[in-house]
């Protein structure tokens, strides 16, 4: 196994996405899976913020705990059916040119913000800044991905990047149209998810690779988990939410009401994903 470089991924899926792939980390862990070691790991988005905390040597079950306290320091959000379908125009009128779909989802997180329907960036900082251990990046291989608002250009930060922890962590979770585009450098970012919800091909060259997907499908020009895996050479495990869980998780990835909920069925179904994963992480 010394050999054997392993990738843990983590993609998006908003405030419950978080909570729940806390709870399945947490869940193998206590099974006695415990994915925190891995030599890599790649965050998108809600992973962003998880991915900071394990490898910076949080406390899973400090993780976990913080998970079930009552949501009342947060402001619910939601994406609006109004931003659902600009999505959905500017989807179509990309025709499956990815840049060109980045470029007009930037472009509508841009017009949002001018146009007072996201917080001030400076308040979405400090709310990312709350959910970290610190803001130092760890010296463990950690990559965190985001897109530039204006040219749609893929973007992965990590420690030599030069960029704060919190900015890239921020940038990464900027849902265009509910949250800011985050400033770094003069340039302006937002969520990996526009690239592919979990950005696992950047596990590329590892042995074994686990994927924590909270949403492992995609659309248009939007990856799937799955056409991102086939081309791995490597073990690999896919786990996203099962029954119970998508039902804990509901149909506001950002509510915060629902994240000990989300956190609980995600410990809950790592007893049910146990063996899929150690055979892959630890076989």
């Amino acid at each position: 196994m010394s050999d054997q470089r392993t990738a843990l991924v983590l993609g998006g899926g908003g405030i419950t996405g978080i909570a729940w792939e806390i709870g399945v980390i947490a869940g193998l862990a206590e099974a006695g899976v415990d994915l925190t070691a891995a030599d890599l790991v790649v965050g998108t988005s809600a992973g962003s913020v998880v991915g900071a905390q394990v490898t910076s040597g949080a406390e899973l079950e400090v993780m976990f705990g913080r998970q079930l306290e009552p949501p009342s320091a947060e402001k619910p959000a939601r994406m609006t059916r109004a931003m659902l379908a600009q999505y959905a125009w500017a989807m179509f009128r990309s025709h499956r040119d990815d840049a060109a779909f980045r470029r007009r989802v930037g472009r509508l997180a841009l017009e949002a913000e001018k146009a007072g329907l996201t917080p001030p960036e400076e308040e979405r900082l400090e709310v990312i800044g709350s959910r970290l251990v610190g803001s130092d990046w760890p010296e463990r291989a950690l990559v965190i991905t985001a897109v530039d608002a204006e040219t749609g250009e893929f973007q992965p930060f990590d420690r030599d990047s030069g960029v704060p922890l919190v900015k890239a962590v921020a940038a990464s979770c900027a849902v265009p149209g509910v949250y800011p585009p985050v400033t770094i450098d003069g340039r302006r970012y937002v969520d990996g998810g526009i690239r592919s919800a979990a950005n696992a091909d950047l596990a590329t060259g590892y042995d074994r690779v686990v994927v924590l997907a909270p949403i492992p499908r995609g659309i248009g020009p939007i990856s799937s988990v799955d056409a991102q895996v086939t081309s791995l050479v490597a073990r690999v495990a896919v786990v996203s939410p099962d029954e119970e869980s998508k039902t804990a998780i509901g149909r506001n990835v950002l509510d915060p009401a629902a994240r000990a909920p989300s956190a609980k069925a995600g410990r809950a179904q790592a007893a049910a994903v146990k063996a899929q994963v150690a055979e892959v992480w630890t076989a």
